[in-house]
């Protein structure tokens, strides 16, 4: 596996693999179409944000994209499709994303996380700093808030 730039033809791939996966937690129909805009990565968005892709035998299996607001750098997108899981792909990309922000001259990356995310941003290392209460159908969402340093993740 390699990772490498994104490129703004890869946002239809990138698109798909961040609806696949986000599905895969089993969300139910209306949400995921909630979340349509969302996860529907745009060409411009790659060419305009530090977007990375893992790459393994001419497919890309995931990807992560790093935005920059007000002087804080934020994990915008991390997913890898479904089938790849489990593979050491999601911690490979998250140690990329770690040395283009300490690269970028950063100390830390930011994360709003799914709530089914959040077990592997702790074993990344990120250190949990508050939530966002959202509603989706009159079910409470806690969304966990990270903050992760830029060393390098083992």
């Amino acid at each position: 596996m390699h990772i490498a730039r994104a490129k703004p033809d890869d946002a239809e791939t990138l698109t798909r693999i961040a609806l696949a996966a986000k599905r895969s937690w089993g969300y139910p129909d209306p949400w995921m179409e909630s979340w349509r805009e969302v996860l529907t990565i745009q060409p411009k968005f790659i060419a305009t944000h530090e977007t990375y892709v893992a790459v393994m035998e001419g497919r890309i299996l995931g990807f992560y994209a790093l935005s920059c607001d007000a002087g804080h750098l934020r994990l915008e997108h991390l997913w890898v499709l479904p089938a790849a899981m489990k593979q050491g792909i999601g911690r490979a990309i998250f140690a990329h994303a770690l040395d283009r922000a300490r690269a970028l001259g950063f100390q830390a990356i930011e994360i709003e996380s799914d709530p089914n995310a959040e077990g592997f941003y702790q074993r990344m290392g990120a250190r949990r700093v508050g939530q966002r209460i959202s509603e989706m159908d009159g079910e409470r969402r806690v969304l966990p808030l990270f903050v992760c340093e830029t060393r390098h993740v083992d």
